[in-house]
């Protein structure tokens, strides 16, 4: 098999930028490696396979073995937080430790068909059983190589975190809330079909239906790895139900996806803030309504101002409302790391600022656009949550520019 050689130093360095690593991060879908990417990956660049990456697969091996047997400890099962994190990081080297195995294996196997046909001599039968059996072999080898090589790639430090997301109403009026309300029930449900656990932090109801805003706080299994690709300006095509006159209409809504962060991630000076306490008033009973519980913090250097009602105590407001903040401000951070990589690979795919068009639903051809895949999806899909296959298209197509990008770098070196 034809390896290239000069791609290794480029694979090696990689680790330096979260690359892979036991506590890196998981490619959140293994099924769309092998769909979608191992096919486009392979004219793009071949695996280093040489002692250097085998010696590195190996420890990667090791470690992963290690966490099993830490598994088993007792000390380990006896702390449960513990012992989350061991299957966590556990978790997010499985995926290159199978493929790596399996390729071992097979290329154990190869050598045995390889022997075969040489001692076959003139047998003719057995040395096209031989032959089979090598040529089937060496097709394996050459997408397991492919799939290595796109979990070697580096990742987002964000994939494995839970998000706040909020989505707020754009132009359009009581259509654009209705709009924002239509993708909402669409993400709760796609949310419910990943068993991941959705709170409301806060909400502001349209009028007529639907949301003039709303944020959620999402939790469970890399959500970030897949709802980042909804981040963006999404544009809806519709007669609206009060257009007596059977009009289109064009209306927008804006996805934030904001990944979960603590004090660690970022700081912010006490000297920076503005609190005011007030009564939230509306349900909740007489705590609500003759105690001052809602919050008002302001952030004086962003301008960020967060009301926070949905507690029944101050104290609990003033904690979430300061997790909505660093939310906020880590992912005003985030976007600027982003846009900076994808400036610096000419990248046509991401996770969208808060101004791109990143998608249009057109209901009356029944179609969803995707603007970043060129692509078009069935409305009725996207409305029944059906939106795994988008976001599968995305990765695959961000992964296959990844590649590229790795392969440009290393002609120049």
């Amino acid at each position: 098999m034809n390896l290239n050689k000069s791609l290794l130093p480029l694979l090696l360095g990689l680790n330096g930028s979260n690359a892979f690593s036991i506590n890196g991060v998981q490619t959140p879908s293994a099924m769309s490696i092998r769909s979608s990417t191992a096919r486009s990956s392979k004219t793009t660049l071949s695996m280093a396979m040489d002692d250097a990456m085998r010696n590195r697969l190996d420890g990667i091996t090791r470690s992963y073995q290690a966490l099993t047997e830490r598994l088993g400890d007792p000390d380990v099962i006896a702390d449960s937080k513990l012992l989350m994190k061991v299957m966590s990081d556990r978790s997010k080297s499985e995926s290159v430790v199978l493929s790596y195995e399996e390729y071992s294996t097979l290329s154990e196997e190869l050598e045995g068909a390889t022997e075969l046909f040489q001692e076959a001599g003139d047998d003719a039968d057995m040395r096209e059983m031989a032959r089979a059996e090598m040529k089937e072999i060496e097709t394996r080898l050459d997408e397991l190589e492919s799939e290595i090589q796109v979990l070697m790639l580096p990742k987002d430090p964000n994939d494995d975190r839970n998000i706040m997301i909020e989505i707020r109403a754009g132009t359009g009026g009581s259509e654009a809330n209705i709009f924002a309300g239509d993708l909402v029930d669409v993400y709760r449900k796609y949310m419910s079909n990943q068993g991941w656990k959705v709170s409301t932090l806060e909400e502001s109801r349209g009028d007529d239906g639907g949301f003039k805003s709303i944020s959620l706080d999402v939790r469970g299994d890399m959500v970030y790895s897949k709802m980042k690709w909804e981040a963006g300006v999404h544009r809806v095509q519709r007669v609206p139900a009060t257009e007596s006159q059977g009009r289109v209409h064009t209306s927008t809504a804006t996805v934030a996806i904001m990944p979960e962060c603590d004090e660690v991630d970022v700081k912010i000076d006490p000297k920076d803030l503005e609190m005011s306490t007030m009564r939230s008033g509306g349900a909740g009973g007489q705590n609500v309504n003759k105690v001052e519980t809602a919050v008002d913090l302001l952030h004086k250097p962003s301008g960020i101002r967060i009301k926070c009602t949905q507690e029944r105590s101050q104290l609990k407001n003033k904690d979430l409302a300061m997790k909505m903040l660093m939310a906020r401000l880590y992912d005003i951070e985030n976007e600027k790391r982003v846009m900076e990589e994808r400036e610096k690979r000419g990248s046509q795919i991401g996770t969208g600022g808060r101004s791109e068009k990143i998608r249009t639903y057109n209901w009356k051809d029944s179609r969803c656009s995707d603007h970043r895949l060129g692509q078009n999806f069935s409305l009725a899909d996207f409305l029944n949550a059906d939106i795994g296959k988008i976001i599968d298209a995305c990765i695959a197509k961000d992964q296959e520019e990844k590649l590229k990008a790795l392969s440009e770098e290393n002609i120049l070196q």
